[in-house]
């Protein structure tokens, strides 16, 4: 997978992902909450974003060749670019 196909491949899945999830911030503020309470402190819709992408990078430190993860880290820096832009 070369990186272009890597960015084809995680904007295709961040636009299936506004299909089944709804609006990037609204689920990411509802991810937030959530964690707000497990975690008993205010989590931010960009802490899950970096979290998310700290799983991502945890995942490959045992599998690097694991093409799903780098997709993801992808799309998470997209998604975290409109959310921490978009206010």
């Amino acid at each position: 997978m070369d990186k272009i196909d890597a960015l084809e491949a995680a904007t295709n899945a961040v636009a299936d992902r506004g299909e089944n999830y709804g609006n990037v911030r609204e689920n990411h503020q509802r991810i937030a909450a959530l964690w707000s309470v497990v975690f008993d402190q205010r989590v931010t819709p960009e802490q899950v974003v970096l979290a998310m992408t700290c799983l991502k990078v945890a995942r490959l430190m045992e599998t690097p060749s694991h093409e799903d993860s780098w997709v993801d880290i992808c799309g998470y820096g997209a998604c975290g670019a409109e959310i921490a832009t978009n206010g």
